[in-house]
């Protein structure tokens, strides 16, 4: 409701303006809000996250508190029960090393392997011998002497020596923070002080239980938490600057000394296990023990292992989860260190609450008696607990008896809780476990107080990959690193920031106007999510956009003159309007700034979007520059990565221009600055390539700024992604879309997640995809990309799929590219039959071409790419391999919906489904494309009548045979199954499933009908879509009535009726019929200028070519008007020839700073007109220019300079806490323009240049007295000034620049080299075409020979019988009876369904995987997304504020100039 009448609000404005207050609003256009099922979503994750973390913890640290207490000697178990759980406990200990050992040979083997040096992999082996042998000591040999509940509390002591180092080092960031370590080394301490004495008392009360040489085992003890303690050496060695050079170079081949170290810590610790229980133990190994242990012994031995394991990795990676989803506090310190408190509150319950079920209240009630009627010694037992645990010896044996409560409790009556004379001796105890549980906590203060980045890496967030699963609280802890590094997002001022600049390159080739309102709307989406001064973010980036129009000039010939001139076409026309409406949508204004340039390849208009961040239209002539979205990439990269890193390295010496166009007046913090021409491009000088991204975007597609974001958090985060895709979407209406929505849906769910888990995405599509600078001017990238294709082979693999063949080059050169399912991208589909067939007869033999060059080189790509291995080749090759075979499965299919349909025999059913496909095959051969699309579209059709009534066969197929385990009903059923499950996996998509019954009708139609014409039809490398609109690229034709091409005989007649033919026609036939009355031409009225009709480009405007003139004699004026200060800023400015439009000068970057009064006078006679500068030189101007120009001109009429006043006004003044001034401004100073204006010029005239010089100077000392009448006492004269500057930019004037002479000689060297249009002679053209017929040829012939051995196979099966060659299969029915006749399946068709089933698995697992990363990357992302909010009131600074600061190294100095 309130956005209607918000709506209604400006709708109404605009109408007391014009007659046409009617405005286009495309979706998306809104400010984006925080959904609030995301909130949700992402609170109620880490709820389930740290639920999760906290129940795996304590179940993994219960569980082996358990083997302890059941491996220990003075358990109730038998020795054979011990001996088989102390293995059980041994193989816990090995198990995390197991892992680790797994891992590390997987990364060493599949990925890249680097040679640890002697030295450091001599230190890591000596630290982690020491660190086994104190683990196993400690586990193997101490704690099974030791109770239940002292060894809950004795490895808190683990923390001393990250203690001592974090005082030695004085790691804290503040001095008084050294009090944590110091409490918890002083807590540590009394910890063992309050054990040793606890065991005096113990020994000295003679409590039950107790084991000889308690104090060694104490000892032990102590010794071996100090051994444990060196585990996380790394985290305070890191931390601090001591030995970082060779931790830097640990890093580099860490895991390489993982995969020593684990199997030495597996070694060693056998070793402890089998010295000690094999020649020092009291009861050695008995080896013929272990097969006479009782089931249930090894039942809950085996229990207890599994569980342990699986709990203690479960905990390890929810707890990596909690910090990546920047749940760090509650997600995983909180419930981290509440595992052994929740542990021990559990175990008190559960012996409280369960032990009186193991003896009954009369057998308690007996031994008290036995006790009472005993000597005077027994009668002094104080102790309510003394009866039952002297009890607990008796029930041992009975089978009833719940065998882990009963050594539970048991081992608890071996405490001081049991004391025969006093209970005080119990709070030592206690009192040891809390100082041991408070040491822990002082230690790992750190981890409460970490910041993370949106997207973590685990290595960034723990020193060690390696968890301790007996210590798994202790181990996530203390592993955390107390000191990361960061790259990216900036979470707290202490962490230095790394900027990145992002071009959004995007190309055009004939897009309707709705295709570039998408766009458009993208790109001034993403200007306000990173430009708005008043809103907060934390992405700190800077970005430019870029728009490349192919085959932007038409010629037309003038009516009068008979000169052909150069023109913008139609769709430059729709383009400009498109910028206009979609500005005015943003900010209810015309454009404040446009500059028009002329370019050695055709032309570029620049725009300075609300924001302050650029636009750029590089319109492209293709009679200068060659045409096709490959070669506008090669310009776009050349320009963006080549010219532009060149330029900033090596920044040119600035001459003094004698006029500046204009001085470029950008916003920004509500403030009006000027900012340099090469602002933007000075970045450049402090960010290296690796974080200089482009963006590739088609001329259609529509995203949110959080996509983009998305995709920049994976190239920021891992320095070997050179490229990034997103999920994309099919836009579009009709049976060919909905089809498309299907393919692309199981397309990204399925075969890209495959992709990326398991090696790397074969191509990143140029419609939405994020590339590295450094990795696309790596060797052999960019390069290469220029080649022009000369061979067949070349023009399909390097024209016909531009995108797949630069993630190719990638790939070879060792980059990854990634896909991020959360980042979301919408783009138009084929609607048409016709254009998805041309367009995937592209795709298909461009993607296959390129993945037989990869996997051509896929030893070398294996050596060089560490996300590639060999299996992942084998893997490419299996699909390969399927998509081949797919006409050949897709006709035994067909043949087996005639069989089920019809009732056919096999073989027969064969041969009908192989004559179509034959038939089709030959008319492709022997047709024109346009025929064979219309024959695949009836046979289409057929095929989809033929699928359905399959499809309703086997449903009826499987009612009769009451059962589905048939092959055709398991994989019908399967398959449903599991495509449902990843669709509700998919929650924003799932409802697209609904597609999938026209995905399965279609089959046919997409993988046998479209295979045979994309091969076919290979030598045609014409583009193949948008061909609709080729007339529009062609010459104009003006007034043409008729236009006929005809054919007599061997006679070519073109026959061609202009309008000027038709008038003289008419007019000689008038005079013929009346010679009396002399033709008179009409007069020619120039047309009624509208807001709603866009005046033809073509038409030329008296009033315009006025106002240029009157440009012309206005130079003595206007130089007489320059007074010093603009003088003094003249000498300052840069060169005027720069691409854009954006002057910077240095004293005006902070112009909200106080003035002295002198400064303060020479402002108030400040008054910037946009013409007081030095008269500029005149640019000579193309034919196109003048029209382009005009249009731009339009934001100074009447009617609009109203409205883009009172905008620009309240732009201005929106964080200044004055609406009531800002308002009276307003009000007072649309007053002041109608009266200047009223009954002088029309609300549609554009205004002169003398008109808007008096209007300039009315409305500024409107603004004086509006400002001086309101008695502002601070800030005054600023406050003027912005509304000064308001003012010149709502009347500033489209300008035309020309290029610097630097960027000139580069482009021309540019199209010389790379660029210049292709003009090949007729000879070479025929021989491409005879040698792309014979690629096609050689194709078809392989694809042909493939597929026909294939289904002869199956015929050859099934023409000899089930009988003779076949498979029996048992058949059930449903109530699980076995049904007598079993089934029949031909081997050959076993294998190939159980591989697709097999590759369906695979690629299923791979999403499931894929789906958590996503999850937690999103939950992530929305936890720091931007909040569209106001800032409030104290926090806002007057001063001028970079968003992303920078320090600037330029300085101009009187020699450069």
């Amino acid at each position: 409701m309130e956005e209607l009448k918000q709506r209604r609000q400006k709708r109404e404005g605009r109408h007391r303006d014009t007659w046409d207050p009617f405005q286009l609003n495309p979706i998306g256009a809104e400010k984006e809000k925080k959904r609030t099922c995301f909130r949700i979503l992402q609170n109620l994750v880490a709820v389930i996250v740290a639920l999760l973390v906290l129940v795996s913890g304590v179940v993994s640290k219960g569980s082996l508190l358990v083997l302890t207490t059941l491996s220990s000697p003075k358990s109730l178990r038998n020795k054979v029960d011990q001996q088989l759980y102390t293995l059980l406990l041994m193989c816990v200990l090995v198990m995390p090393n197991f892992l680790m050992f797994l891992k590390s040979m997987w990364k060493c083997v599949f990925k890249s392997y680097v040679s640890p040096k002697p030295k450091i992999l001599g230190i890591m082996c000596g630290i982690e011998s020491l660190v086994a042998v104190g683990t196993a000591v400690l586990v193997l040999i101490v704690m099974p002497k030791l109770d239940i509940l002292t060894n809950l509390c004795i490895p808190g002591g683990i923390c001393i020596l990250s203690s001592l180092l974090q005082i030695a080092f004085r790691l804290q960031t503040r001095n008084w923070m050294i009090i944590y370590p110091i409490c918890s080394l002083i807590l540590v301490l009394s910890g063992y002080t309050l054990l040793g004495i606890d065991y005096y008392v113990r020994q000295s009360t003679h409590t039950i239980g107790q084991i000889d040489d308690c104090y060694v085992y104490v000892g032990f003890a102590i010794f071996a938490s100090v051994l444990v303690s060196l585990n996380w050496w790394e985290n305070p060695f890191q931390a601090s600057t001591n030995i970082q050079e060779m931790l830097k170079e640990l890093d580099s081949f860490r895991d390489s000394v993982y995969l020593f170290t684990s199997l030495l810590r597996i070694v060693v610790t056998l070793g402890v296990y089998f010295l000690y229980f094999c020649l020092i133990a009291d009861n050695p190994i008995d080896w013929d023990a272990y097969t006479k242990a009782s089931k249930g012994t090894v039942e809950i031995g085996v229990g207890l292992f599994f569980l342990q394991a699986f709990c203690s990795a479960a905990c390890h990676w929810f707890g990596v989860v909690a910090c990546k989803i920047h749940a760090v506090r509650y997600g995983f310190a909180l419930p981290v260190s509440l595992i052994g408190p929740v542990t021990l509150i559990l175990g008190i319950i559960l012996f409280l609450t369960q032990a009186e079920h193991l003896v009954h209240p009369p057998a308690v009630a007996t031994t008290m008696a036995m006790i009472t009627s005993s000597d005077n010694y027994t009668q002094t037992i104080s102790s309510p607990f003394w009866p039952f645990c002297y009890e607990l010896e008796n029930i041992k044996d009975v089978n009833t008896t719940p065998v882990v409560i009963l050594e539970i409790s048991y081992s608890i009556c071996r405490t001081s809780l049991n004391n025969p004379y006093a209970m005080w001796p119990f709070s030592m105890l206690a009192l040891e476990g809390v100082c041991m549980w408070l040491g822990l906590i002082a230690c790992t203060y750190y981890v409460w107080k970490i910041k993370v980045q949106r997207i973590e890496r685990t290595s960034q967030l723990f020193v060690r990959r390696l968890y301790e699963s007996a210590f798994i609280d202790l181990s996530m802890l203390l592993n955390t690193k107390m000191k990361v590094i960061r790259t990216a997002n900036k979470e707290s001022s202490d962490i230095e920031v790394e900027n990145c600049v992002i071009y959004l390159c995007a190309t055009m080739w004939h897009e309707t106007y709705d295709e570039m309102l998408k766009i458009l709307t993208s790109m001034f989406r993403l200007d306000r999510y990173r430009g708005d001064p008043k809103e907060e973010h934390k992405d700190v980036f800077d970005f430019e956009c870029h728009i490349y129009v192919d085959d932007a000039f038409m010629m037309d010939k003038d009516k009068e003159t008979g000169i052909e001139k150069k023109l913008v076409n139609s769709y430059v026309s729709d383009l400009i309007s498109v910028v206009m409406e979609v500005y005015r949508v943003f900010t209810n204004k015309e454009p404040d700034e446009v500059s028009i340039i002329e370019t050695p390849y055709g032309g570029r208009l620049v725009f300075v979007m609300p924001e302050g961040n650029m636009l750029y239209f590089h319109l492209k002539d293709k009679a200068l520059i060659r045409n096709k979205k490959r070669w506008s990439q090669i310009m776009y990269l050349y320009y963006l990565l080549g010219w532009k890193g060149y330029y900033v390295k090596n920044p040119q010496k600035i001459t003094r221009q004698n006029n500046p166009c204009r001085a470029s007046l950008i916003s920004l913090d509500s403030e009006t600055y000027l900012l340099p021409t090469h602002d933007n491009d000075s970045k450049r000088k402090h960010i290296s390539d690796d974080n200089t991204y482009i963006m590739a975007l088609d001329g259609d597609t529509d995203f949110q700024p959080g996509a983009l974001i998305l995709l920049v958090d994976r190239l920021r985060m891992y320095d070997t992604v050179g490229a990034a895709c997103g999920r994309i979407h099919p836009t579009g209406m009709g049976p060919m879309v909905w089809y498309q929505k299907f393919e692309y849906a199981v397309g990204h769910w399925l075969q890209k997640t495959a992709e990326h888990v398991f090696g790397s995405v074969l191509c990143s599509p140029g419609c939405f995809s994020l590339f590295r600078g450094s990795a696309l001017m790596d060797d052999n990238v960019l390069k290469r990309y220029t080649t022009k294709a000369t061979r067949a082979s070349e023009y399909v693999q390097y024209d016909q799929g531009e995108d797949r063949w630069l993630c190719t080059l990638l790939l070879q050169q060792g980059w990854r590219v990634e896909y991020n399912a959360a980042s979301d991208a919408y783009t138009n589909s084929p609607q048409e039959f016709k254009e998805f067939y041309n367009q995937r007869r592209r795709w298909g033999p461009s993607t296959l071409a390129n993945t037989l060059d990869l996997l051509h080189s896929g030893r070398e790509t294996v050596k060089r790419n560490t996300s590639i291995s060999m299996l992942y080749i084998l893997y490419q090759i299996f699909t390969v391999a399927s998509s081949i075979l797919g006409p050949a499965s897709v006709t035994l299919m067909i043949a087996g919906a005639f069989q089920f349909v019809f009732k056919l025999s096999g073989t027969l059913s064969i041969i009908i489904a192989v004559i179509p496909p034959t038939i089709y095959m030959i008319i492709c051969f022997l047709a024109k494309p346009n025929f064979q699309i219309m024959i695949a579209a009836v046979l289409s059709v057929i095929y989809a009548f033929l699928m359905t009534a399959s499809f309703f066969s086997i449903i009826g197929d499987m009612v009769i045979q009451q059962t589905f385990i048939t092959p055709t009903g398991l994989f019908l059923v399967s398959g449903a199954i599991m495509y449902v499950v990843t669709a509700i996996l998919h929650p924003q998509e799932s409802t697209l499933i609904i597609y999938g019954l026209m995905y399965f009708i279609c089959i046919p139609s997409g993988y046998l009908l479209l295979t045979i014409y994309s091969l076919v039809n290979m030598h045609i490398v014409s583009w193949g879509t948008r061909e609709t609109s080729k007339g529009k690229e062609q010459k104009k034709q003006v007034g043409v009535v008729c236009n006929r091409d005809c054919k007599m005989c061997c006679w070519d007649v073109k026959i061609q009726v202009t309008q000027e033919t038709e008038n003289l026609l008419l007019q000689q036939m008038q005079q013929a019929v009346n010679p009396t009355q002399a033709a008179k031409p009409e007069p020619i009225e120039p047309p009624a200028q509208s807001a709603i009709e866009e005046p033809s480009l073509l038409e030329a405007n008296k009033h315009i070519l006025d106002y240029d003139q009157e440009m012309s004699h206005k130079k003595d004026k206007s130089k007489e008007n320059l007074n010093k200060d603009n003088k003094e800023k003249d000498t300052d400015s840069e060169r005027s020839g720069s691409s854009k439009s954006i002057e910077k000068k240095v004293d005006h970057f902070n112009d909200d700073t106080d003035y002295t009064d002198d400064e303060d006078d020479d402002d108030d006679d400040y008054d910037s007109d946009y013409n007081n500068l030095e008269p500029k030189e005149v640019v000579p101007e193309s034919d196109w220019v003048e029209p382009v120009k005009r249009e731009f001109l339009k934001k100074l009429t009447y009617a609009n300079l109203k409205r883009n006043l009172q905008e620009q006004i309240r732009y201005t003044l929106r964080n200044k806490n004055q609406e009531d001034l800002c308002e009276e401004l307003v009000s007072i100073l649309t007053d002041t323009l109608n009266d200047e204006l009223r009954d002088k010029v029309g609300p549609e005239d554009v205004l002169t240049e003398t008109q808007l010089e008096e209007l300039q100077y009315a409305l500024n000392e409107a603004a004086r007295r509006i400002v001086k009448s309101n008695r502002i006492e601070n800030g005054a004269q600023r406050l003027e000034r912005r509304v000064k500057r308001g003012i010149e930019r709502t009347l500033v004037a489209p300008q035309v620049e020309k290029l610097s002479e630097d960027e000139t000689d580069f482009w021309n060297k540019l199209l010389e080299r790379y660029l210049k249009p292709i003009q090949d002679d007729k000879a070479h053209l025929d021989e491409v075409t005879r040698e792309l017929k014979s690629l096609r040829n050689k194709a078809v012939f392989l694809y042909f020979i493939i597929n026909v051995l294939w289904v002869v196979a199956t015929f050859i099966l099934q023409a000899i019988g089930g009988d003779v060659l076949s498979i029996e299969i048992p058949k059930y029915y449903p109530n699980n009876t076995l049904a007598p006749d079993p089934m029949r399946v031909e081997p050959l068709s076993l294998m190939f369904l159980l591989s697709f089933a097999l590759l369906l698995i695979v690629q299923f697992l791979a999403m499931l995987y894929h789906r958590v990363y996503t999850l937690i990357h999103v939950v992530s992302y929305r936890g720091t997304e931007k909040n569209y909010k106001q800032k409030d009131e104290e926090d806002e600074d007057d001063g001028f504020v970079l968003g992303n600061e920078m320090q600037s190294t330029l300085v101009i100095t009187g020699d450069d100039l």
